[in-house]
C-alpha cells in the first residue's frame, strides 16, 4: 500500500481513560450484559486460535505484489481487516470506515494483538481493495482450503462423517447481478423487455443435518472472453457468439480442482437431479467418490423407466418409518441398475424412492446411488445423503444471504477481486460457524440458563455483541494466543 493512501494516525493517547463519558466504561464487563459481550468475544478468539493456530503465518505466505518499500500494513494485518469485515457482519466495505475505523476506542490494539502486529493506524476501506487486487483470489481459495484441510486433519470434523464419508452438496446460487455490463465474463438473463447481468457461483459444501455447511470449493459461472466465430450471422454480437456458462460445466471444472485439493479425503457427492448425468457419475467413479443424486424421470426417462418395472418385479423392498412429527415415510428401492450415457459409457446405480405424507399431503423423493441398498442403510442414505442436501440452501446461501453475511453484495468491482471478497466471506463463516457449534458457546449459554440463539437471540445478534466486545473492551494477549490448553467439542445434532 503506498503510503501516499489516507490514514487514521494514532493519537498520542489511543484510548480515552475510563469513566471520561466519551464511550462504554470498560469496567462494566462486571454486569451481566457487559459480561456475556466479553464472554463471547473472548469464546470467538479462542476458538479461532484453537482451531488454525497457524493463520498468522499463513497470511505472512500469501502472495503479495504490493511496492514493498511503500507499504504501511502487514499482509496479516490486512487479512484479519477483511476477515473481521465479515465475522462481524458489517454488510459492506464502507462500514469498515464507519464501524471500526476509530483510535478512540480499542480497535487498533485488539487487532494489533490478532495479527502479533504493531500498527499505529487503521486502514480505510479503499486499502484493503487494493491489497486484496495484489493478493489474487486463487490464494485465497488456497487459504480456505488450508482451513478446511486442518479441520479434517485434526480430526474435529469425524463426528460429521456419513458411512465413513463426508457428503459434499453442490449448488449454484446468484451472486451478483448488474443493470449495466460488469465485464466481459457476465451471463446475459432477459426479463421481458430489461436484460440483466449476473455473475453466479457454484458452491461445494461439507453438509450435516445438524446444520453444518462448510465451504470447500467454489466455481464462478461466467462466460469466457467473447470471440466471435468467422461464420457468425453478422445480427449476433460477440456475447450473444458464446454458449452461456452453466453449472454442470461449472461442476465439471470443480470437480478436478476439489480432488487436488483433497487428494485422499472421501467425499459422498449430493446434489440435484442436474448433476444425476453421465459426465458426473464418470467423473465420481474416476475419482472414488460415493454418490446420492436426486433422481427425476425427466433427467434421464430411461432410466427412470427401469426403476418403475424393477419396483413392481420386487415388492419385498419396502420399508416404512413414522417420524415424531406424525409424518408417514415409505420406502421402496431397487439395485443394480444399468444406465448407458451419451457418451455410451455404462454404469451400475441403485435407486432409493421416498413418499412421505405429512398432515394429508403427500410428497415423494428419489435418489440414485453407488450405495447397495438394503434395510440396514437406506435411512442413513435418505437422511444423510439425499435430504441433507439442502442445507447448501438453508444453512449455507441463505445464512450468507440475510444474516448479515450479505453475500449479493458487491464488496468490489474488480472482477478478481470482488472473487476474494467472496472467499473472505466463506473463511468467515467457517470461523463463525465452528464458535455456534463449539462447546465454549454452549457451556456459556448454559451458564445463563439458556442456548446460544435463546442467549443472544440471532446469529446476527452474536456478530453485533461480537464487534462491540471488539470496540468496547481491551482484550488481553492471552485470548488471541491462549498459553493454556484447553479443548472444544463440536454438537453433533441440531
Amino acid at each position: 500500500m503506498d503510503r501516499r493512501t489516507q490514514t487514521h494516525q494514532a493519537p498520542a493517547q489511543a484510548h480515552l481513560p475510563v469513566g471520561s463519558g466519551s464511550g462504554p466504561d470498560p469496567q462494566q464487563s462486571s454486569t451481566p450484559k457487559g459480561g456475556k459481550v466479553l464472554a463471547l468475544g473472548k469464546i470467538f478468539f479462542k476458538t479461532i486460535r484453537h482451531f488454525w493456530p497457524t493463520l498468522n503465518p499463513w497470511a505472512d505466505a500469501l502472495p503479495d505484489t504490493r511496492f514493498q518499500p511503500m507499504v504501511t500494513y502487514e499482509a496479516r494485518f490486512l487479512l484479519w481487516w477483511g476477515l473481521l469485515l465479515f465475522c462481524f457482519k458489517l454488510g459492506s466495505r464502507r462500514q469498515l470506515d464507519f464501524k471500526l475505523r476509530d483510535l478512540e476506542l480499542h480497535v487498533l490494539a485488539n487487532a494489533n494483538l490478532l495479527a502479533k502486529t504493531h500498527q499505529s493506524s487503521l486502514p480505510v476501506h479503499k486499502t484493503l481493495d487494493h491489497f486484496l487486487g495484489h493478493v489474487g483470489s486463487p490464494a485465497l481459495a488456497q487459504l480456505r482450503n488450508q482451513c478446511v484441510r486442518q479441520l479434517i486433519r485434526n480430526k474435529v470434523l469425524d463426528r460429521f462423517r456419513f458411512d465413513g464419508e463426508f457428503v459434499i452438496a453442490t449448488d449454484g446460487t446468484g451472486y451478483l447481478f448488474f443493470k449495466q455490463r460488469h465485464c466481459p465474463h457476465c451471463l446475459e438473463h432477459s426479463n421481458g423487455s430489461s436484460l440483466y447481468y449476473l455473475h453466479p457461483v457454484l458452491e461445494a459444501k461439507i453438509v450435516h443435518p445438524c446444520g453444518l455447511a462448510l465451504s470447500v470449493g467454489t466455481e464462478f459461472i461466467e462466460n469466457p472472453m467473447p470471440e466471435k466465430p468467422a461464420a457468425a450471422p453478422a445480427s449476433l454480437t460477440d456475447y450473444q457468439a458464446v454458449k452461456q456458462d452453466c453449472e454442470l460445466k461449472a461442476f465439471l471444472r470443480l470437480a478436478p480442482q476439489l480432488k487436488r485439493a483433497f487428494p485422499q479425503t472421501p467425499f459422498c457427492l449430493a446434489t440435484d437431479s442436474l448433476m444425476a448425468c453421465g459426465p458426473v457419475l464418470t467423473v465420481c467413479e474416476n475419482n472414488g467418490w460415493s454418490f446420492v443424486l436426486t433422481f427425476k424421470p425427466g433427467r434421464t426417462p430411461a432410466l427412470w423407466a427401469d426403476f418403475q418395472g424393477l419396483l413392481k418385479l420386487a415388492p419385498q423392498n419396502r420399508l416404512t418409518r413414522i417420524l415424531p412429527d406424525k409424518t408417514r415415510q415409505s420406502f421402496r428401492w431397487a439395485n443394480d441398475l444399468c444406465y448407458t450415457d451419451s457418451e455410451g459409457c455404462t454404469h451400475l446405480v441403485h435407486a432409493l424412492l421416498c413418499e412421505e405424507t405429512s398432515e394429508g399431503q403427500t410428497q415423494t423423493y428419489s435418489w440414485i446411488t453407488n450405495k447397495k441398498l438394503c434395510p440396514a442403510n437406506l435411512l442413513s442414505v435418505a437422511d444423510y445423503g439425499g435430504r441433507v442436501r439442502f442445507k447448501i440452501e438453508n444453512q449455507g446461501f441463505n445464512i450468507q444471504k440475510n444474516s448479515g453475511l450479505n453475500l449479493e453484495h458487491a464488496y468490489s468491482m474488480g472482477p478478481d477481486t470482488l472473487k476474494c471478497f467472496y472467499y473472505l466471506l466463506q473463511i468467515a463463516h467457517l470461523f463463525l460457524q465452528m464458535l455456534e457449534m463449539g462447546s465454549l458457546l454452549r457451556q456459556l449459554a448454559r451458564e445463563y440458563g439458556s442456548t446460544p440463539i435463546g442467549l443472544f437471540g440471532s446469529l446476527k445478534n452474536i456478530a453485533q455483541f461480537l464487534l462491540d466486545c471488539f470496540r468496547y473492551f481491551p482484550l488481553e494477549a492471552e485470548v488471541f494466543h491462549p498459553t493454556e490448553a484447553f479443548q472444544i467439542r463440536l454438537a453433533d445434532s441440531s
